[in-house]
């Protein structure tokens, strides 16, 4: 199996986020990042299928020198190669970005030229969704633009080398879909799919040996601009005590009449 994770670098969920005073970009200066949730699930994945099937996994990225770390952290769980487009640290809209992808796989496969694919992944993990932009079009994009069917929204996956099939399960209520794909395939998955491993000290250790190769690719921007971001207004709670003790025992009850659970 030969397999392809593309993974983005974002902010670490529920920091607190603050953008510049020009509205135009989140402030780093205070603020830890990490793998998108959905795509650190892609990259157990991955790991988990080659390891019962043999073969590799190449993880993916787009975005600032930074964003190494991020491929080397995918190294110290079970990645063998690490590639990075490194960008300015601008945000890229998803037309661009999926171009750009686009372009570096059909190298990274040897059919940069238009001809046949000398060394085609068999399966391309994409996260569902990205969790700062949250766009849902990446993955649909450059799939579209690679000519290769795709599901999103995927909580199983299982290979049948023989039939050269992957099958991808959706999770609906009371129940799952499930779809069968002629590989070379795409899937984006849900976080849930698996329980994503700690990296051990020998993965943190062998994944600073691991090459992480840069190639450079860029794009034309495609038809989405961002105007601003906007920080929502923070919703202060505040806390009631109703009581201490048993003496608070006819304020809980009025409250949980109010609730209408009495």
């Amino acid at each position: 199996m030969n397999i392809l994770v593309c993974v983005k670098r974002v902010p670490a969920p529920g920091a607190r986020i603050n953008v510049t005073d020009d509205g135009m970009a989140v402030d780093a200066a205070h603020l830890g990042f990490t793998t998108s949730p959905h795509e650190e699930c892609g990259v157990e994945e991955a790991v988990q299928l080659v390891e019962k099937h043999g073969g590799e996994v190449t993880v993916l990225t787009l975005g600032p020198a930074e964003a190494e770390e991020q491929l080397r952290y995918a190294a110290s769980v079970g990645a063998h190669h690490g590639v990075l487009v490194p960008t300015d640290g601008s945000a890229w809209d998803p037309q661009r970005t999926a171009t750009a992808l686009t372009e570096v796989i059909e190298g990274l496969e040897g059919s940069a030229e238009g001809g046949e694919d000398d060394n085609p992944f068999d399966l391309i993990i994409f996260g569902n969704e990205s969790a700062d932009s949250g766009g849902f079009q990446v993955g649909v994009r450059v799939a579209h633009a690679l000519g290769r069917p795709i599901v999103n929204g995927i909580k199983g996956v299982e290979i049948d080398e023989a039939a050269g099939t992957v099958e991808a399960r959706r999770e609906i209520d009371g129940g799952f879909e499930v779809y069968r794909l002629a590989m070379p395939a795409v899937v984006g998955v849900k976080e849930g799919i698996n329980l994503p491993r700690y990296p051990t000290m020998k993965g943190r250790l062998a994944s600073k040996k691991v090459e992480v190769t840069s190639v450079e690719a860029d794009a034309d921007a495609g038809g989405q601009a961002m105007i601003r971001l906007h920080r929502p207004t923070e919703a202060v709670s505040e806390t009631v005590i109703l009581g201490e003790g048993p003496g608070a025992a006819g304020a809980v009850c009025d409250v949980l009449e109010e609730l209408g659970v009495l």
